[in-house]
């Protein structure tokens, strides 16, 4: 617990008005997308860099937790204040400080919702090109925090190459800048990448410089049935063979689709086992071209049904699919298991194969889609808590699945990170020896374990 003599210091680093204790108000930063929910001792909303270097050379000396918190949608429970504690939460750092047109870049805090910031750039004829699919909620702090990926990662990449510099506090109070506001910068140790991905436990981050890119003139969607897996995944590497590298290349296995084709304004081939939707961008011709050549490569490799957009309604009709995948899974069990593996993305076909095995094994449906571009596939174990034995077989499958991730050459996390849902498994896939080694960079930079504890590291692990 946070002494009230912690906390009235706190108050005056603040003032009052910006410093949360009352039970009730508490229990909105208790959890985060993961559902999973533990109570802080106080929520502090600290207004500039020097208040948040004040409390956590406080913390630092005093000892007690400080959990920085974005928006709360993280899927690995990143933001949960397991031990207690001090959630800084970073709302009042809400602005879009510069956006500079001559040399590609923009400043913004940590608490600048990441759509908007696409929206003020695309006004300027810029853009920002990872888009998480919590962009309308998740803040841009957050998604360099857990390295956000997106859909648009197959052609584009994701949060980490397009982060320039950071303005961080440290765990001990110093206010550090780090990287360049230039395309290239190899001084010294790269701490920005160390940062980034880093799950809120080696600084506070108070500033962002974002790499921009001119924004594409245009863009054209399309979707794709196919009677199986493995035609659809063909289908991706062949289009890619033709070297066209699309924006989107999104993937929804049969169990999807049967949840979805109620709700589709179109319709969908009985016999589909598999649907893509592909978007390209560039100049007008350019895409049409593209889109064409991808018809032209889906109808080869045995494509059931294919549909091109001809403006942005019927393009939003199409992604309609996509959108109600996630939600429409709860007609299945009330409860899921969200993973985000990533494998290499010829293996696709190879693991929905695997994952039908397990849902007959343990007596569950696990429902695949994701991003087929680059092989990040969102597995979602579908369970009732309340029937006996479905929540012991959904973790049951969680440990499988990531075993036969990584005998497949994958990894356990590409978006959502570790925070304590996976850190029971991480030392799968990182060695003993790798864990020690982040263990004394977290010793490094927080000698007293105040930032964000009980995250990435497991108790059976270094930290």
């Amino acid at each position: 617990m946070i002494s009230k003599i912690i906390l009235k210091e706190i108050a005056c680093i603040t003032g009052q008005e910006h410093l949360i204790t009352a039970r009730d108000a508490l229990k909105e930063y208790a959890s985060d997308a993961t559902r999973l929910e533990s109570m802080p001792d106080a929520v502090v909303f600290p207004g500039n860099a020097e208040h948040v270097s004040r409390i956590l050379r406080l913390a630092t000396e005093k000892g007690f937790p400080v959990i920085p918190r974005g928006a709360g949608s993280g899927m690995s429970g990143g933001a949960v204040p397991v031990r207690g504690g001090l959630v800084m939460a970073m709302n009042r750092f809400n602005r879009i400080l510069t956006v500079d047109q001559d040399n590609l870049i923009c400043r913004v805090e940590p608490g600048v919702i990441t759509g908007h910031i696409q929206e003020a750039v695309e006004k300027l004829g810029l853009f920002y090109p990872p888009d998480p699919a919590s962009l309308n909620i998740s803040t841009i702090g957050g998604n360099v925090a857990e390295c956000a990926g997106g859909l648009r990662a197959v052609k584009y990449g994701v949060t980490r190459d397009y982060v320039l510099g950071l303005t961080v506090v440290l765990p001990t109070g110093e206010i550090l800048k780090t990287g360049v506001e230039t395309m290239k910068g190899v001084a010294g140790y790269d701490l920005t990448r160390l940062i980034i991905g880093s799950e809120g436990t080696l600084a506070v981050i108070t500033a962002i410089t974002l790499r921009l890119i001119p924004k594409p003139a245009e863009n054209k969607t399309v979707i794709a049935f196919f009677p199986d897996v493995s035609s659809a995944v063909r289908a991706v590497s062949e289009i890619i063979r033709n070297r066209i590298i699309p924006t989107v290349a999104e993937f929804m296995d049969r169990l999807c689709l049967d949840c979805v084709k109620e709700k589709m304004k179109f319709s969908i081939p009985r016999s589909a086992g598999a649907m893509l939707l592909i978007e390209v961008d560039g100049d007008e011709d350019f895409i049409e071209q593209n889109a064409l050549r991808i018809r032209q490569v889906c109808e080869l490799c045995s494509a059931l049904k294919f549909i091109a957009a001809r403006d942005k309604k019927e393009a939003n009709r199409l992604w309609e699919a996509r959108r109600e995948v996630s939600p429409s899974l709860y007609g299945l069990r009330p409860h899921k298991i969200s993973e985000d593996i990533v494998i290499p993305r010829s293996k696709m076909a190879d693991l929905v194969a695997f994952l039908d095995k397990l849902g007959r094994r343990y007596n569950l449906p696990i429902a695949a889609f994701g991003h087929a571009g680059d092989g990040n596939i969102h597995v979602n174990i579908m369970h009732n808590r309340s029937h006996p034995g479905e929540l012991e077989n959904a973790q049951a499958v969680v440990k499988d699945l990531f075993e036969k991730v990584l005998q497949m050459g994958g990894t356990i996390s590409g978006e959502h990170g570790i925070g304590i849902t996976k850190a029971p498994y991480l030392e799968m896939e990182i060695p003993r020896a790798g864990l020690e080694l982040m263990s004394r960079i977290k010793n490094v930079f927080d000698p007293r374990g105040i930032l964000n504890p009980g995250k990435i590291f497991s108790s059976s692990s270094p930290v």
